[in-house]
């Protein structure tokens, strides 16, 4: 199932919007009576109607397309933090590389707690998403795969959209985790990035428990 929020702070803005809402209807009601309570239902209601309407529309972001490139070579953006060593990916990375030169840009998001991204306390989750990311490289680079990487915003999102201003990907490939434990897929980036982004994008899901039980097998 998808989250309808694209993000915690928007699920908390909505819980006080709702208490503000209540608690207006509940002050009209003891001031004026039941009428008085319905005014103010009907009034805010409308409000919530017309604000939501405006904001659905305002929330569609324009398109992002990609910087050119030269001819002659294909580059792939792909986008993963946990699953970064995934057997899956780096199969679908390989079978994307063969049939012509590749330059592959890899992006980490640099994932973080509420609490310390609200403190800005984002080192902790800088290093650990980088320590994936160099051990992703050194593995793609050992297959002889011109690739390089950076870690970018939390919000996956934001982070394809900073990457492709400088680099110029002809696809994006989305790793994550299998539905029901990725974070990703409830928020539905998957969904979001191919109407915001203008390149093909490729979605792989990654099992690193299947992954791990079937290597010791």
């Amino acid at each position: 199932m998808i989250n309808p929020f694209r993000s915690e702070a928007d699920a908390f803005r909505l819980l006080i919007g709702a208490v503000v809402y209540i608690g207006a209807i509940g002050i009209a009601a003891l001031a004026g009576g039941g009428w008085a309570a319905l005014i103010v239902f009907i009034v805010l209601t409308l409000a919530v109607v017309i604000w939501w309407a405006v904001a659905r529309t305002a929330d569609r972001p324009a398109q992002t397309r990609p910087s050119a490139h030269a001819a002659g070579e294909r580059r792939i953006l792909v986008v993963a933090n946990e699953t970064l060593g995934g057997q899956e990916l780096q199969r679908l990375i390989e079978e994307r590389s063969s049939d012509m030169p590749t330059v592959i840009l890899v992006c980490t998001p640099a994932l973080n707690s509420r609490l310390r991204h609200w403190a800005s306390d984002e080192d902790g989750a800088r290093l650990a998403a980088q320590e994936r990311l160099d051990a992703s490289l050194e593995g793609l680079r050992s297959l002889g795969i011109d690739a390089s990487g950076e870690v970018g915003d939390a919000n996956p999102l934001q982070a394809m959209e900073d990457a492709l201003r400088t680099f110029g990907a002809d696809e994006i490939i989305i790793s994550t985790h299998p539905e029901g434990r990725s974070n990703w897929l409830e928020r539905g980036v998957v969904e979001h990035a191919r109407e915001r982004f203008t390149v093909p994008i490729r979605h792989v899901v990654v099992d690193l428990d299947r992954e791990r039980a079937e290597a010791h097998s």
